[in-house]
């Protein structure tokens, strides 16, 4: 089971997140990078092969043993609904089609959400501006566990059970820390999602659907991606509040791993953050790093000075604007 860790609360800071001052400072130095910034228009052709890869696995698994279904949720269907997840990452940042067509990257999330079975681009793309604008901000950055995920996933056991469990509490930690008023078009997210799933449940069947939901829970609880969502942020470190990762799965995530530079410059697209490291690698390459993220998993379960506690949180100061 493992001892309960020594921590018993976040790590209160008092001062800014540092990727606001380190993004001053790296395009005075380096002005080139600002060219960087512009849409990743081969970000809509991945997507739409992802969305019929999806739809042709679903078609194939329809008549297969369950034994052959759940096997193929995990080693196929996870894969590519954890990276779609990350493809819908880009997307909230206005990656595909740009800033001055916000509404099309907002219609394009929903399409690249259909093969999750569940509603998500949307929602996430007003609470993951939170994340940018307030990192670690108390009662705004639902990327935080709240207090009891703290207090009782403390033991070896218990955070192995957490990392399972990440897709459930992803889902209700925006209702517990900062619940916001549905809009308009997280009811047409939610009603798109819906009418699809019924379409693919008509057409072939619930060994279809239970793939299609199976994939994306399995993929978002223990998987190798899912290393990511504790690479971050998590503080292995003391002191350091954002991990890079520069390991081979960033090919299937969209170079999420870049978090650093991604932090430090959130208007450019993932597939350019391998440039803004190496253009500005004084700032970069001396920063903690990771290099494989089963070995951060194993890590945060095994190391009982680590657990949802590990996090950076402050007090907000000024006016709060949120999506």
């Amino acid at each position: 089971m493992g001892n309960t860790v020594a921590r018993e609360d976040f790590e209160w800071v008092y001062t800014d997140q540092p990727h606001a001052d380190r993004r001053k400072e790296i395009l005075a130095k380096h002005p080139e990078i600002k060219a960087l910034m512009k849409p990743d228009y081969n970000l809509i052709w991945v997507v739409v092969l992802m969305v019929l890869a999806q739809l042709t696995a679903f078609y194939l698994v329809k008549d297969l043993d369950w034994k052959w279904v759940v096997f193929w949720a995990y080693v196929f269907g996870s894969c590519i609904s954890h990276s779609m997840t990350l493809a819908i990452h880009e997307i909230s940042h206005n990656s595909a089609f740009g800033n001055s067509k916000a509404m099309w990257n907002r219609w394009f999330g929903i399409f690249a959400n259909l093969p999750l079975g569940l509603p998500y681009s949307i929602s996430f793309k007003r609470y993951h501006m939170d994340h940018h604008r307030y990192l670690g901000g108390d009662g705004i950055d639902v990327d935080i566990p709240t207090n009891f995920e703290g207090w009782f996933f403390c033991t070896r056991f218990r955070k192995f059970i957490w990392i399972v469990l990440q897709p459930f509490f992803y889902a209700i930690r925006p209702l517990c820390i900062n619940p916001k008023p549905i809009t308009r078009l997280e009811i047409i997210n939610l009603l798109a999602q819906l009418a699809f799933d019924v379409a693919i449940y008509y057409l072939w069947g619930v060994k279809s659907i239970f793939y299609m939901l199976a994939g994306s829970v399995l993929g978002l609880g223990l998987h190798p991606i899912s290393g990511h969502f504790i690479a971050e942020h998590y503080m292995f470190l003391k002191g350091h509040e954002t991990y890079s990762y520069y390991g081979p799965l960033n090919l299937l995530t969209f170079n999420v791993g870049y978090h650093n530079e991604h932090h430090d410059f959130p208007n450019i697209p993932g597939k350019s953050l391998p440039l803004v490291k190496k253009i500005a690698a004084e700032y970069y390459d001396n920063l903690p790093q990771y290099n494989s993220w089963i070995k951060v998993l194993y890590d945060f379960v095994m190391d009982d000075t680590i657990s949802p506690y590990s996090r950076m949180k402050r007090q907000l100061k000024g006016e709060v604007k949120q999506d």
